[in-house]
Formats: C-alpha cells, sequence, structure tokens
C-alpha cells in the first residue's frame, strides 16, 4: 500500500531534494500540502504527480 502523505522531511528523501526544495515546491503550487494538527504533510499524491510530470520532460 502506497502512503497518503509525507512529512516534509520524507518528501525531502523520497525526491533526494533538500527541505529548502521542497517549502520552494509548496511555493510554486508543484506540491500539494495540508495541515494535520501542527504538522504539515505532502500529500503523495502530487508527489507521484510532481515526477511523472519531471519524466515527460
Amino acid at each position: 500500500m502506497e502512503k497518503l502523505a509525507y512529512s516534509i522531511n520524507e518528501a525531502a528523501r523520497t525526491l533526494s531534494l533538500g527541505r529548502t526544495s521542497i517549502y520552494a515546491l509548496i511555493a510554486e503550487g508543484r506540491l500539494e500540502t495540508f495541515k494535520l494538527g501542527r504538522r504539515t504533510l505532502v500529500k503523495g499524491e502530487s508527489i507521484r504527480r510532481l515526477i511523472n510530470s519531471a519524466s515527460e520532460d
């Protein structure tokens, strides 16, 4: 079963990027997030979409 959401650190590890790059992708609207309590989580679907769009270029 695939993960539905990733922490900022998990998203960074998954995409082999730094936290600053993850926050930049969020600011650009290329990664979708939501808050769960005090945590910011990245939607797994948006990570897959980002990877798919990068492989099409």
